[in-house]
């Protein structure tokens, strides 16, 4: 019996432009994420590193950027929170049959414009919906490491087979079945999660 509910955030409830940001860095001349990109990404997003370092990272290695063109490129991924996800959210919170977490990969400058996006109430709405709030930076841990799955599973005392967690990312959905919990890999414009219970209702 699923007892308790772990979301990611991004394409599960906020949309997404995954393409954006490399479209708009390519109009800037930079055509390719490198390796050394790459590492400043993965630890960024686990808080290993400032948002004003990955910043100087990019100013340094391409002088055309500036501090506002490279903050729009990157932030051009969000998009917006459709209302009837957060309805859907807020009214399976009020019944209060599942413990509800949530599991993102995020970073500060995301999140500021998450905020900024959906405006300070309706954040605040969505964050109170769950027992815990689990962002990638704020505990030094990114999926799909095993870690991430573990520290939440201890953390909260949850069991792995009584834990159904959604992401729009197989490689993340395929880590945390490795760990017995199950999963929905949701796929976007396709999928949308408040079909949860009709589309996975073998688990409910």
């Amino acid at each position: 019996m699923i007892k308790n509910l772990l979301f990611d955030f991004g394409d599960v409830f906020i949309n997404l432009d995954k393409k954006a940001p490399e479209e708009a860095l390519a109009k800037m001349g930079i055509r390719a994420i490198d390796a050394d990109m790459n590492r400043w990404h993965n630890s960024y997003e686990k808080g290993l590193i400032t948002t004003e370092a990955l910043i100087a990272n990019y100013l340094d290695k391409f002088p055309s950027l500036t501090k506002i063109s490279f903050t729009t490129a990157w932030n051009s991924i969000i998009l917006d929170f459709p209302q009837h996800r957060l309805d859907w959210l807020m009214e399976l919170k009020q019944q209060g049959k599942y413990r509800l977490f949530l599991l993102s990969n995020t970073n500060d400058l995301h999140i500021e414009q998450v905020i900024k996006n959906m405006g300070a109430l309706r954040y605040s709405q969505f964050q109170n919906c769950f027992e815990r709030f689990y962002l990638s930076q704020q505990i030094n841990l990114r999926k799909p490491d095993l870690e991430i799955y573990d520290y939440v599973i201890e953390e909260n005392k949850l069991v792995a087979e009584e834990t159904f967690f959604i992401d729009d990312t197989i490689l993340n959905t395929a880590a945390a079945a490795s760990m017995n919990i199950k999963t929905w890999h949701l796929e976007p414009g396709q999928d949308d999660i408040t079909q949860l219970f009709t589309t996975k209702k073998q688990y409910f």
